[in-house]
């Protein structure tokens, strides 16, 4: 068991308890203010902060959250989380691209971030930046900031800290879009994210079974069936997901109100991103009365475990179980119920010896 070797040192502990009590930096509070004027190269710099792992991050996300928290009449923003998943060749990118232009000529007050999770690497281990050579933003537009990320191998279509940085992305901007590496059975971690999810398909190419037999046709909010360049060829694809989507919400098929919306455009035509976008607005219409708090922490209690699995393996799955009505593991911020989790470990080990 290599949690058995791995145990953490109390002093260490101390250490990082006290780090934690520490006010936020002056340069880190002005890289927040210059972020939350859109600036891009501040919040680029924090970002980088929220994705990497090692101790001093740890110290600054929870310091940053803190902050943040504390100062909630300034940083009011509270942003949509919308998921975009689909194949690979399924055209997410160009689709969020035209999407997000549509969205700013509607609404010119509104915000938006796109975190596109790209591929690693092999050699290196960062993103292969497929996704910025099709998303075209004007480089001087401060309400679009556009990030790659890489997924780091993670079988969960995201990145290790694609949850962190979205907890940052949350009080800059008004919505926050993920687009994932592409949806394989694996793949479906996006609804533990995000507020709502989009599934985007292509006209005819047989995602359909696919994606029954996974169990994701279940997942989506809506379905945008992409590339309706052709529009016999789009007319087939809609009867055809329509019929797909009987057979996988067979419990709901007699209910007609409980279908969901479904959406044929094309990016290079600008076919149905005019309706696309109106959905996208009623839904950050109504965003502010859904129950925020509870939903964010059933994905903070999500990621909390996923962190233990991959940290401590079913050795810390145990401890975390046993554990679970600890206080320490239910208020404060993520990075205190980390550091309330190693000193359970630490317990727990002692006990043992």
């Amino acid at each position: 068991m290599s949690a058995l070797n791995h145990k953490p040192d109390v002093a260490d502990l101390d250490a990082l308890r006290d780090a934690f009590e520490q006010p936020l930096s002056a340069q880190l509070e002005a890289l927040l203010e210059q972020a939350r004027a859109h600036e891009k190269w501040p919040t680029a710099q924090l970002i980088s902060l929220f994705e990497r792992s090692h101790r001093d991050s740890l110290i600054a996300r929870h310091q940053i959250g803190t902050y943040l928290h504390a100062h909630a009449d300034t940083f009011n923003k509270q942003a949509l989380v919308l998921g975009v998943t689909g194949t690979p060749g399924a055209g997410k990118s160009s689709l969020i691209g035209t999407l997000c232009l549509e969205l700013l000529q509607r609404m010119p007050q509104l915000s938006i971030a796109v975190l596109a999770i790209d591929p690693s690497s092999q050699r290196s281990g960062g993103a292969l930046l497929g996704d910025r050579t099709r998303i075209h933003f004007p480089s001087r537009e401060k309400r679009l900031f556009f990030r790659s990320q890489a997924s780091q191998q993670d079988l969960g279509g995201m990145a290790k800290s694609t949850f962190h940085v979205t907890r940052l992305l949350r009080k800059l901007f008004d919505l926050v879009i993920i687009e994932t590496v592409g949806i394989g059975q694996s793949e479906i971690e996006i609804q533990r994210l995000s507020d709502h999810t989009l599934l985007v398909m292509q006209p005819l190419a047989g995602d359909q079974v696919q994606f029954m037999k996974a169990g994701i046709m279940e997942i989506p909010d809506a379905f945008v069936i992409n590339k309706c360049d052709e529009d016999e060829l789009a007319r087939k694809s809609l009867h055809l997901l329509k019929a797909s989507l009987k057979l996988a919400r067979l419990q709901e098929s007699d209910d007609p109100n409980s279908s969901p919306d479904i959406f044929m455009t094309s990016a290079t035509r600008g076919k149905g991103i005019g309706e696309l976008a109106h959905y996208l607005e009623q839904q950050l219409a109504v965003y502010p009365q859904s129950d925020i708090q509870g939903t964010q922490q059933a994905h903070e209690a999500y990621f909390l475990r996923k962190w233990v699995m991959q940290a401590y393996g079913e050795f810390g799955l145990g401890i975390l179980q046993h554990f679970a009505d600890e206080p320490g593991l239910q208020t404060g911020s993520f990075e205190q119920k980390e550091l309330h989790f190693k000193r359970l470990v630490t317990r727990f080990l002692s006990e043992l010896n």
